[in-house]
Order: structure tokens, then sequence, then C-alpha cells
């Protein structure tokens, strides 16, 4: 019989269950999840530091864990709570399971409590601190929670971003901190010209379908070495793989560079184009690093994504607040302004700009239809874009792919 276990919250709201994965006691921001799969990229998603993930889907762990789906070297969350969690996977590539992944990385786990009505509460009463635990008292984890650091206090991205600067690799096999076990090698095969194709699976074809028909698929068909590829920088504030994926797939050659880069150095890689990406945090507690994108601001075409986008608005002037329960899922409906058209987003902040504060040329692009949040920037007069969502999904639908292509219609113009 697995060890009974509690999640607390810090209004004395308590749930119970069991334990799986590691049996230890965690705390963090409690928040939930809408997307239906994808709990292996949530888990390796390193905008969930500092946070206890609660999935609203009901069964976790149904298609284990495997060698591909990895958004970052390591499991990010700090804990994980679920209605249902499957002992017994099964999928073609599962190479272990929800509990021995999550056991693995020291991370603890609690099954069996209404992730519904868990869900129902955040909603209204707001996100807030918790204590997972199957080893102390409810009274015991209360008084704990009270003299713990909060969420909105602490800067998670120094803990998150790239200590050194690396060039990105797509054939290069990529080891997941700490298991020995699980070695990842890049799934994705660099950018082809249709014509050259040869023996493509379902998934090529499906994605060359996709990419025959964007508008800028000149910009996805450029094969490596066939003409100069844009030089592009990536701020690592928290990224996801993926960015980095979607990238190279365009052709660019890419390189990742720490949080705490000055804009000399970033600028001295000689970059094409810069990427903020997403990340954790209080974006108040970032000044240091809007400082540096205020510098680099004009410089290069600049794209920002989630908390990069709130990074562009601050250097601007603006201000950000916290939203009361976030946007966290892969069914959020946007609105491009310019447009009029709705795109279904994959989401993850707790963080929004307030429209009322922006300056420094910035006007908003996209507005999200649950809440009227801002969703997206453009500037008036500089080639710089940002939007709140993930255009990178992982997981998600793959709607928005198309925002990159539109930075690099920018990197090539300038």
């Amino acid at each position: 019989m697995a060890e009974k276990a509690i999640l607390v919250l810090e209004d004395g709201s308590v749930y119970e269950g069991y334990s799986f994965g590691a049996e230890t006691t965690t705390y963090g921001e409690v928040v939930f999840d809408t997307s239906m799969t994808g709990y292996q990229e949530m888990l390796t998603d390193p905008s969930f530091a500092g946070q206890i993930l609660v999935p609203t889907y009901p069964l976790i762990g149904n298609y284990g864990i495997n060698e591909s789906d990895f958004e970052s070297r390591q499991i990010q969350v700090r804990g994980l709570a679920v209605r249902e969690y499957c002992p017994q996977p099964s999928h073609w590539r599962s190479i272990r399971t929800l509990h021995e992944f999550l056991l693995a990385n020291g991370i603890p786990g609690i099954s069996g409590i209404d992730t519904r009505a868990l869900t129902r509460h955040l909603r209204s009463v707001g996100v807030m601190m918790g204590i997972l635990t199957s080893e102390m008292t409810i009274e015991e984890a209360l008084k704990e929670l009270k003299n713990l650091p909060r969420y909105d206090s602490t800067d998670f991205v120094h803990q998150v971003s790239t200590e050194k600067t690396y060039e990105w690799q797509p054939d290069t096999p990529v080891t997941v901190s700490p298991s020995p076990r699980v070695i990842l090698r890049e799934p994705f095969a660099p950018p082809v010209i249709l014509s050259e194709a040869k023996n493509l699976t379902a998934q090529d074809r499906l994605r060359d379908r996709r990419i025959s028909s964007s508008p800028h698929s000149e910009l996805r068909l450029t094969k490596a070495g066939s003409a100069k590829q844009p030089h592009i920088v990536v701020i690592d504030l928290g990224l996801k793989y993926n960015i980095l994926r979607i990238l190279s797939q365009l052709g660019c050659q890419v390189t990742a560079v720490p949080c705490t880069i000055s804009a000399e150095d970033a600028l001295a890689l000689n970059p094409d184009g810069i990427v903020l990406s997403p990340g954790p945090s209080n974006p108040v507690l970032l000044d240091y690093i809007a400082g540096m994108v205020k510098r680099l601001i004009g410089q290069k075409p600049m794209m920002g994504i989630c908390l990069g986008h709130q990074l562009i608005a601050m250097a601007l002037g603006a201000k950000t607040f916290k939203l009361k329960f976030g946007h966290r899922g892969g069914n959020h409906p946007v609105r491009d302004l310019a447009t009029g058209r709705v795109y279904i987003t994959a989401q993850n902040h707790g963080y929004a700009i307030d429209a009322d504060t922006l300056k420094g040329g910035l006007e908003v692009s996209h507005i999200n239809l649950n809440d009227g949040t801002v969703e997206g920037l453009r500037h008036r007069d500089l080639p710089i874009l940002s939007i709140q969502y993930h255009s990178e999904a992982s997981p998600g639908p793959l709607d928005n792919m198309y925002l990159f292509e539109r930075f690099l219609e920018m990197v090539n113009k300038a």
C-alpha cells in the first residue's frame, strides 16, 4: 500500500491522497494546468520552477516517460498532484514510469485527490502557497508554511538559466540530469527541401504539408548551408528546448546565453536577431534583466516570449501585475487585432502587462478572449514583437509557430 500524503494550502484547505515518486516534503505555489496531454513537457518546463503542478486532466502517467519530450535537463516542478496515477504505462516510446522518473529526481507526487475541486478552489480564491508531504501532520505543515519564502519573493530565473553560453546542435545527445539512464537524442532533422526528401515518415509528411501551405514557406525550406544562416541569440530566462528546435528547423544558427549576460557581450556574439525566452519568477524582481534588455532595444530585431515579452515592456516603462490564478494550459483563445483571427494558444504564466502603462512606442497586437489581458505587443518603429503565450507549444497546439517566421522576416529585412 502506498503511503498516505497530504497537500495543505496556506488558507487551511487540505487534500488527502497517496504518495508516489519521492516520499519527501516539498512546498511551492500551487497552480493548475488545463492541457489534456503533455505532462512530461510540463514537468520539465522551467516556467514551473518553484511550483506544485496540478493537471486538471484526471489520468496522468498512462504513456510513461520517453526520450524525446524533454523541455530542459531536469524536472522543474517541486511537486505533482494528480487525480489518478497510472502505474503501468502503455506506449511504444515509454522507457520508464512517471513514478520512477519522479523518484529518480527526488520529486514527490500525490494521487487520489479531487483535482477538479482543487482547481475550482484556486480559481475562486487565487493561487497560493502549499506543502505536499507524507511526513508532516496538517498542523505541522501549516506552521511550516508561515516561515517559508513566498513564490513572489524569489528570483527563479537565476536557478533555471544556463550557466554557460552554448550553440544548439540538433543532433547532439542531451543527457537529462540526474539519471544517467536517460539519454536524449533530438528527433528533429534539419530542414530539407521537399523535392529532395526521401523515405519521409508520416510525421515528416504532415510537417511538410504544413510547411508547404505556409505563406512564409521559403523561410522553412531553407536548407542548412544553402545560404547564410541567420544567427539568433536566445537569452535563457528559463527556455524550453522547443524554441531552439524550431529556430534550428527554420535554418538558423542558434546560441543560448545566460540571463546574466551583458548587452555588450550579447552583441559581441554578432547576432542577426535576439529572442528573450519564457521563464518563471515575478518580473518585478528582474530589473537587472530589464536594464540589459533596454540596452539591446534598437540594436537588433527582437522577439520576446512570455517572460521575455514582459521584460521588453518593462524595459520601455510598462508595469506588470499578478493574475488571480494565471493562464496555464493548451486551450487559451487569443485574438490577433490586426487580422481579427482567433488562435488557440499554449500558455504558462501568472503575471501580465498593464495595458494602461504601455509607452515607448509599444502597442497591443493580441488580446486574451477570456479576460481581455495583453497577449502580444509590437513596436511602431522598431523591429520588435512579443507574445505572452507560447508559440513553441510543448505541450499545446502548434498554430502559432508562424510567429517565429514573422520574426525571421524582420531579421531578413534588417
